[in-house]
């Protein structure tokens, strides 16, 4: 399986961008490998779409608490909705998401089910709020090849600078 993980705030233009180099990237790949992604808004929407559209089949991790489905914030909430009809798998894991750390831990179980990793990042470090980075180290510690994708155009929203 080929796990996504990248920056949660990538602009709509980005996206766009993104699912189409996505999509020739997998169209690439030998047959029989799948996609395996958290269910969430933006890079995971723009992989699930991806895959499909290559033919390829789709694994969604859900959250779970006390063995239910999770209910998540939105955005994601609609987006998972998005990859659950994409899906031709749901795998069900047990983390609150919407706690920071729970969802890396996650992150972290779902890049080490995978065979590579696609990475959708601009090779900034940890901020505290994005975990990328680290995914993409976490992998590279395991030996678990990381390609990084950053297309041409690319850009992240930017945020409001921190008072001091």
């Amino acid at each position: 399986m080929i796990v996504a993980v990248g920056h949660a705030d990538l602009t709509v233009p980005t996206l766009e961008l993104l699912e189409n180099e996505l999509k020739e990237r997998l169209g690439r790949l030998p047959d029989g490998v799948g996609g395996l992604v958290r269910a969430g808004a933006g890079v995971p929407v723009a992989f699930g779409r991806a895959v499909r559209a290559a033919g390829r089949k789709l694994v969604v991790l859900l959250p779970t608490q006390r063995c239910v489905p999770a209910i998540l914030p939105e955005p994601d909430r609609s987006a998972a909705a998005e990859l659950l009809m994409l899906a031709e798998l749901v795998r069900l894991l047990g983390f609150d998401p919407a706690d920071r750390d729970a969802r890396i831990g996650a992150d972290e179980r779902l890049v080490a089910a995978g065979r590579r990793v696609l990475a959708v990042w601009d090779g900034s470090p940890t901020d505290g709020t994005d975990a990328t980075a680290h995914l993409v180290a976490y992998a590279r510690a395991r030996g678990i090849p990381v390609e990084v994708i950053w297309p041409k155009g690319a850009a992240r929203e930017s945020r409001p600078a921190l008072a001091t």
